[in-house]
């Protein structure tokens, strides 16, 4: 990976954050101003990533609503490259508030990176309805949309979902999407996604979640018991075929949705999202060709994100002039390593050859420059 952008969840300030990395990180990086964040600082919530309290579960006065909008167009002044949204995690947000927040993001030429307020097998609460609603905004305000990580959206309804976007692209909207090469999703436990009835709506039960922690399956008594504290969970949700509906469309982009270090078990996607796809869906599934799968991972997010930043208009090529941020790797042996049980199990090459622990390749490219 040459670039990291966190764009679904974001930031409530974005000059903070980008001050607090800059000339610190080995990559390139890029945040959203975020409706999450921003929210739970208007509202007042003891979350610290996602909403436990009343950002989740409270309708926002007239007055809250206005120094969001404040917020968030602060945010896109000091240089957001989008705005992120989580409705699923907002689920007391208004139909109407969520079109104001799309509406200030299309002033700006800023796309709108959404997780889709449902991702249930349950009407009305379907993936489909989900979906409805952002390319609705969408198509009322301007604001181009990216709907983040199909497949964990749509479940079993993903087919549906694809062909929604693709509607969408044949009657002119600006829509993207993306997924990771999984069939498990993985959030915070304590989050308003595991609200009473979650196991309908979702056609999972408890020994389908894993404490990222432990590792170890739920029952009733520890879903109990975890859910009063932070922590991630893994979801073991997604159907094998939408998985690869997703990976394969040439269209879709593949992206991690990785989170930070937070525990032993953590989904593995934010290390092996990557090389799984070249390694299973590209060598070994044949699902799709080498250079579509580089393009979905280089060139169409650039695209994506160059009307607003230009930058990127030199990222996700290889020319003459353009930004050096190039990943050599051998087609015929790359793979994907991390696993549920072990994501951190990954190892890189060093320059003669030899397998080195990742953390100690990294204190080496610092110690050189490289």
């Amino acid at each position: 990976m040459t670039t990291s952008l966190e764009l679904e969840v974001g930031t409530d300030d974005v000059e903070k954050w980008y001050t607090g990395r800059q000339g610190k990180t080995l990559i390139n990086f890029g945040v959203s101003i975020g409706h999450i964040p921003v929210r739970m600082k208007v509202i007042g919530d003891p979350g610290d990533f996602l909403p436990r309290g009343d950002a989740a579960h409270r309708e926002a006065t007239a007055e809250q609503l206005a120094e969001m909008k404040r917020r968030i167009e602060t945010g896109l002044q000091q240089g957001a490259l989008a705005l992120g949204m989580g409705i699923t995690y907002t689920p007391a947000a208004t139909r109407w508030e969520i079109v104001e927040m799309f509406r200030l993001a299309s002033g700006y030429g800023a796309s709108v990176h959404v997780h889709l307020r449902y991702a249930g097998l349950k009407e009305p609460e379907t993936g489909v309805a989900g979906i409805e609603e952002v390319i609705a905004a969408a198509a009322v305000t301007g604001a181009p949309l990216h709907v983040v990580h199909i497949s964990s959206m749509g479940l079993k309804y993903t087919p549906q979902l694809i062909e929604m976007v693709a509607d969408a692209h044949k009657w002119g909207l600006d829509v993207t999407t993306e997924c990771y090469p999984y069939t498990a999703a993985s959030t915070e436990l304590a989050s308003a996604l595991f609200e009473d009835g979650w196991q309908e709506k979702m056609g999972i039960t408890y020994k389908d979640l894993q404490w990222s922690a432990t590792g170890e399956r739920l029952t009733a008594e520890t879903f109990a018991k975890y859910r009063k504290v932070s922590g991630e969970v893994v979801i073991f949700e997604i159907p094998d075929e939408a998985a690869r509906a997703a990976v394969a469309n040439p269209i879709f982009m593949i992206a991690s949705d990785g989170v930070p270090m937070t525990g032993p078990k953590i989904h593995p996607r934010g290390q092996g999202t990557f090389s799984r796809v070249l390694g299973h869906y590209v060598r070994e599934e044949k699902a799709l060709d080498l250079m579509t799968a580089l393009r979905k991972m280089t060139l169409i997010p650039a695209q994506r994100l160059e009307k607003r930043a230009p930058i990127f208009r030199n990222k996700g090529r290889i020319r003459v002039g353009a930004d050096a941020d190039i990943t050599v790797f051998d087609p015929d042996k790359i793979i994907d390593k991390a696993t549920y049980y072990g994501p951190f199990d990954v190892h890189c090459v060093d320059l003669a050859g030899k397998e080195v622990p990742t953390e100690q390749a990294l204190r080496g490219a610092k110690k050189s420059g490289n």
